[in-house]
């Protein structure tokens, strides 16, 4: 393994386990918030105790945002969100017991931080590393909360979920009847997931037209990151995701094309539509792949601040690259996406992408159980935010009544003016 991958992979395990350690025991100020919210709930009539596991739990994970988010938040902020979201949850807090109103407050403050923080149970802390090793059980979705709606980022590629017709901006508005708006993202979630054979009916609106009904049977699903194939002088590489095994799979896929197409291989299509994103690495090292020299991309949190760079060596030669991206391609593709455009070594095709310019830290809390928590922004190489979305060089729309994909047979054409200069 080159010295590069080496240190980023170290610098990259020492964040995703929260700054090199499992969730530090909570400092006084965090103390005196789980003790503080123990009294409001027992005043409505609740018997809790501030010292009880779940209390404890909360001022664990009151303790690592007020250190660790990406923006410094006041505690009375962070304790009145705390407190409503318990209230939200259960009016009557004597009918509640303990856990109940502490997971409600814990998740009443990570929900007013943004749309990507969470507490994940063991269950869910289970389902998220599976994600990221590419199987998994569901419909296939990467969905956001926006303006207190579920939104769809992208479906995974040959999915439930892309079977059934679930576009990038569709909004799903209710699972089997019982309505999404109001739900944390992680509840939302628990709705849409289950076991393999299990059905769900969705209830999606999607821009003006009326809202209408998609049933979808869960199915495991098993995410090959990387696919490709040789059409004519033109190499096409698709990457859904970026799992663990997308570096791997991208550079055995480049050696692969390469090798059968021999000399007459004109240049490359790397499709990013309907990425939903994935691991930081993973984005960085397939950067790096393609680059030889300046930054792939910049990290700033409040904490702690991040540059990667590349190095000498280009898995491709040199070879022209088009990039195809989408509204569906997100986090990870966007750094990839940017980095290739900044540094000219690529040209854009598609549509502007979906903008999430936050990177995610999994904070283990101990208990099999984990905190992921917004820890910073990154920035393309020129210093741009991602948040918005990156234009693309040139823009081309899809229309879905037409038959063929008009974004691919634009990004070919393209390819083929650029291996003729």
């Amino acid at each position: 393994m080159p010295l590069f991958r080496i240190v980023l992979f170290v610098f990259l395990a020492t964040l995703l386990a929260g700054c090199g350690t499992v969730a530090r025991a909570p400092g006084p100020e965090a103390r005196a918030a789980a003790e503080s919210l123990a009294a409001q709930a027992d005043a409505s009539g609740a018997v809790v105790r501030a010292d009880a596991p779940s209390f404890r739990l909360f001022a664990q994970v009151f303790d690592q945002v007020r250190t660790f988010y990406v923006d410094s938040v006041d505690d009375k902020v962070l304790l009145t969100a705390a407190a409503g979201g318990m209230r939200r949850a259960f009016p009557e807090p004597a009918a509640a017991g303990e856990d109940k109103l502490a997971t409600a407050a814990i998740n009443g403050m990570l929900g007013a931080l943004d749309p990507y923080s969470a507490y994940l149970d063991p269950r869910n802390y289970g389902a998220v590393r599976n994600q990221t090793r590419g199987q998994f059980s569901g419909i296939g979705l990467q969905i956001t909360r926006d303006n207190g709606a579920i939104k769809v980022i992208s479906p995974i590629d040959d999915g439930p979920a892309a079977k059934a017709g679930i576009r990038p901006g569709d909004r799903i508005t209710h699972a089997d009847g019982r309505a999404l708006a109001g739900l944390t993202l992680r509840q939302a979630v628990r709705l849409l997931r289950g076991p393999a054979g299990s059905r769900v009916v969705l209830t999606v609106a999607r821009g003006t037209a009326p809202a209408f009904q998609v049933p979808i049977t869960r199915a495991l699903i098993h995410v090959k990151a990387v696919r490709w194939s040789l059409e004519g002088a033109v190499g096409y590489i698709r990457i859904s995701s970026f799992t663990t095994s997308a570096t791997d799979e991208f550079e055995a896929a480049v050696a692969a094309i390469r090798k059968k197409a021999g000399p007459a291989l004109a240049g490359l299509v790397i499709d990013l539509r309907n990425n939903p994103g994935g691991l930081l690495e993973q984005s960085v090292t397939i950067s790096d792949d393609l680059l030889q020299q300046g930054d792939i991309v910049s990290t700033k949190g409040r904490t702690y601040q991040q540059r990667f760079r590349a190095h000498q060596g280009d898995v491709t030669g040199g070879l022209p690259i088009v990039v195809l991206v989408n509204r569906g391609s997100a986090s990870a593709a966007e750094i990839l996406a940017g980095a290739l455009k900044d540094h000219g070594r690529a040209l854009l095709v598609g549509e502007r992408t979906f903008g999430k310019g936050t990177v995610q830290t999994i904070i283990p809390l101990g208990h099999n159980d984990a905190l992921k928590l917004t820890t910073a922004r990154y920035f393309t190489p020129d210093g741009t935010s991602v948040d918005g979305g990156i234009p693309p060089n040139i823009a081309v729309a899809q229309d879905p009544d037409r038959p063929g994909d008009e974004q691919r047979e634009r990004a070919v054409a393209e390819l083929g003016r650029l291996a003729q200069r």
